[in-house]
Formats: C-alpha cells, structure tokens, sequence
C-alpha cells in the first residue's frame, strides 16, 4: 500500500460534509470497460495536458536552466517561449502541444520532457497523456479484470514473513498473503470495501476516517495513492470503473479533490512505510511495487513488505504472522 499516515483536522479523511455515503465501495459490474473518446474526455484530457505542463514549468526558475531574467514576473516559473527555446521549437508549436491541440512527435516530447527536468515517471505520464489525446486506434471492448491465476496466490502464501499483496491500477486489492492481511486489518474491516470484502486503498485512505489511525503518515499515504490513480488514468483513459472511481472520490473527498489538482504522479514506487497497528503497536517497513504481467493485456502491480532484521518490527511482524 502506498505512503503513510498522519491527519490533520482538515486533513483528516473521511466524506465531504453533506455528501452521500450510498456510493462508497460501488464497484462496476463491467470492469474495465474502455468506450469511444467523447468530447468531455477529449476536453478533459487537454484539460489534464495543460494543467500537468503549466504546473512543471512554474516549478522550475530561469535560473536553474541557465536563462537570463529581466525585471519581475506576473507567473513563476518558466514562460512558455522559455520552454520554446529550451526544447528547440517554436513558442507558438510549445502552446499548441501545452493546450492539448498538438499530437507532438516523439522528439518534441523528449525535448519538452528535458525542458522541464521531467523525472521517468512524469515523463511516460506525458506521452501517456498525449497518447489518449488521439482517437482510439480499436473498437471500444468491455471485458473483466483478469482473475489472479492459482500459482499466484501460491507465490504469496509462500512468503510467510513478509506482508504482500497484488492490486491493479484502480487500487483493488485483488490477491494477498495472510500476514498482509493481519497488517491490515483496519482497512479490510472498513465499510469501504466491496460486496466481496476485497478492500480498495484509494476509498479507505479518502473515505474512512479510521485510516488516520493505522498510517502514520497519512498525508504521504494520500499524496502517492493519488499519483498511482494519475498515472492509471492516463494509461487507461478509457476505463470505466476508474472514471467512477475518481468521480466518487472527487465528490465525496475534498482532500482528494485538492491532491487531485495539484498533478502528483508516480507509476513504481518503494521505500518506507510507517503503520500504526491496533494490536501490536507501531510496525516500520521497507517496502518496493513491481510489475506482475498476468496477460498480455493485463499487467498488475506486486508490493511487498518487509522489517529489517533483528529490529522490534520484525518482531512484531513475527507476532502477527503466529496468528
């Protein structure tokens, strides 16, 4: 699961006053079910294009890319011929690719992703953006989510002393080992989780004030499960089930909607995770996400936990494993 815990009063998760509960844990019934670009979802996605874009380069200054300033700025960052001359093509070429108007050619990008000091991941987000800003090159499909093979649930019962699980790019959590589950309890105790028991981590993080408590650093926790949801939406803009998602995040969620419109993105992540367990006290875990094709149309995502030797987590950890 991704990032940590840690609320403030405004910051602590739960609904959007005078919200209704009725459409937590919803679940579509149709999967991933990728239907012909609309109008909205072309103007949103130029929406996200400029919005993303204008964000990176109002975070960087003329200074750290070696241009000279004269005189004060209205915006920080870099203007929009700035970028033009760092990526070596027109101001009036850069505000048509910014404005979504533009199917760049993969150089364009690559010079507008060096422009912007754009780290890996922000840039497979842009071409993946820029990708869905075409029209789709097949017919609309609609199909499940691909069940998790035996051999794969064989994978994760074997590690007895570390917490794993498998989830796809919704945040489902759709395969686990028993010590992830012990870990979190909480979140497959909440309301939010589906008709199925299976917990999503983006409900329970946005939706169940209870989160608070088992993440130490819920903030962080919110920051990085919005940047996954960012990434999916630009791989899969024609997902159903995630549009759904979002929308009732978004309308349910004021710390959502804010995380939502400050772009994070991130697609692997790793590092430490911080819990606060309602039996056994605080746990403190290193953890890494990695692929697990399970198709070739269907590659999920695999974390696993673990405590560093001879450490009182690992101890704990060994605790809730002997349940």
């Amino acid at each position: 699961m991704p990032g940590e815990a840690g609320p403030g009063p405004i910051g602590t998760p739960g609904r959007r006053a005078g919200a209704s509960p009725s459409s937590a844990g919803r679940r579509s019934t149709n999967g991933a079910d990728r239907g012909d670009p609309s109008p909205d979802h072309l103007a949103a996605n130029r929406a996200d294009i400029r919005d993303f874009l204008a964000g990176r380069r109002a975070r960087i200054t003329p200074e750290q890319v070696g241009l000279p300033t004269s005189g004060p700025r209205r915006v920080p960052g870099l203007r929009r011929e700035e970028v033009a001359q760092l990526a070596s093509i027109s101001t009036d070429y850069y505000t048509r690719v910014e404005q979504g108007r533009m199917r760049a050619s993969v150089s364009v990008l690559e010079a507008v992703a060096r422009a912007l000091h754009l780290d890996e991941d922000e840039r497979r987000y842009l071409f993946d953006l820029v990708r869905a800003a075409g029209p789709a090159r097949s017919a609309p499909r609609r199909h499940r989510d691909v069940e998790v093979p035996p051999s794969v649930q064989w994978m994760l019962d074997s590690m007895t002393k570390s917490s794993a699980f498998v989830r796809n790019g919704r945040m489902d959590v759709i395969a686990h080992n028993a010590l992830f589950r012990a870990l979190n309890a909480p979140m497959f105790d909440s309301d939010t989780t589906d008709r199925r028991g299976r917990p999503n981590i983006a409900r329970y993080i946005f939706l169940d004030p209870g989160s608070a408590d088992l993440f130490v650093d819920w903030e962080a926790a919110a920051v990085t499960t919005v940047a996954l949801i960012r990434a999916e939406a630009a791989r899969e803009p024609r997902d159903r089930a995630l549009r759904e998602l979002i929308g009732e995040l978004s309308t349910l969620s004021t710390r959502f909607c804010t995380q939502w419109a400050a772009h994070p993105v991130r697609i692997r992540h790793y590092g430490i995770k911080r819990l606060r367990h309602p039996d056994v006290g605080r746990v403190e875990l290193a953890y890494r996400s990695m692929d697990l094709p399970l198709s070739d149309r269907a590659v999920y995502d695999l974390t696993v936990y673990t405590a560093e030797p001879g450490t009182s987590s690992e101890d704990r950890l060994k605790l809730l494993a002997s349940w």
